[in-house]
């Protein structure tokens, strides 16, 4: 059995806050996979269903963030379930908004709601880190993750939640290439790569235009006689010696 955490603030103020986006793609997972209905319990709510047809216990802690760990650590006592089939869905700053990463196991950094779980089970769970970026500041942390997301993040949003619901499948398998696979999947999903432009075809040849009719095959001018190679010197002076001679006579 799974424990598939989404971690969020309870109540309709805070619903559209980047912090509430792991509430967002759980209640995505649970509706795209035809989970039972949302009831109140371990001190949240949760809703059973299946994925790759492994059970499934989805919780929504409503102790608010920084006590969340109350409710993970109530219902994986309950079932027993071991920290590895933990698997939380959270706000990440450290992420561009719309990027996935899977990580098992690790610190908390500074995620108050990681926390809280990391002392009632352990560092061990699994972690499904959501982008939401940071706003550049560490004073303006605090009022970035509790405002709500801006219209511009609607499209990328509804992308990202989409595809981890879809894909929600491969996190139940529990290793490193399925983890590897829901990564791939989910990113290129919110971020399809950009189509090769088609290089451009070569110009045909022009056409030549069309030249006079063939006539009769032109004659060809009779060479001229060869010419007579000059004497040389000595022909020339033995020519006319004999020439001389025939005059003596």
């Amino acid at each position: 059995m799974l424990l598939l955490v989404g971690l969020g603030n309870p109540g309709p103020s805070y619903a559209g806050n980047r912090h509430n986006i792991g509430f967002i793609a759980l209640d995505a997972i649970a509706r795209r996979h035809g989970f039972g209905p949302w009831r109140r319990r371990f001190q949240g709510e949760v809703a059973e269903g299946q994925l790759a047809g492994e059970k499934v216990l989805a919780l929504k802690p409503l102790t608010y963030m920084n006590e969340s760990g109350r409710a993970v650590g109530e219902a994986s006592r309950f079932y027993k379930i071991e920290p590895q089939d933990v698997i939380v869905l959270h706000d990440e700053l450290d992420l561009a908004p719309g990027k996935v990463k899977v990580k098992a196991g690790g610190g908390a950094a500074g995620h108050n709601g990681l926390r809280s779980i990391t002392s009632h089970i352990g560092p061990y769970f699994r972690r499904v880190r959501l982008g939401i970026g940071h706003p550049g500041h560490k004073d303006r942390v605090l009022g970035w993750v509790l405002s709500d997301f801006a219209k511009a993040d609607a499209e990328w949003l509804e992308r990202l939640t989409d595809a981890v619901a879809a894909d929600a499948p491969l996190l139940a398998e529990n290793s490193e290439k399925a983890d590897g696979s829901f990564m791939s999947r989910v990113n290129q999903a919110v971020f399809p790569p950009k189509p090769r432009k088609p290089k451009p075809a070569a110009a045909a040849p022009a056409a030549r235009a069309p030249g006079p009719a063939p006539g009769p095959a032109p004659t060809t001018a009779a060479a001229p006689p060869a010419a007579e190679e000059p004497e040389s010197l000595i022909a020339r002076a033995l020519r006319q010696a004999r020439e001389k001679l025939q005059h003596k006579d």
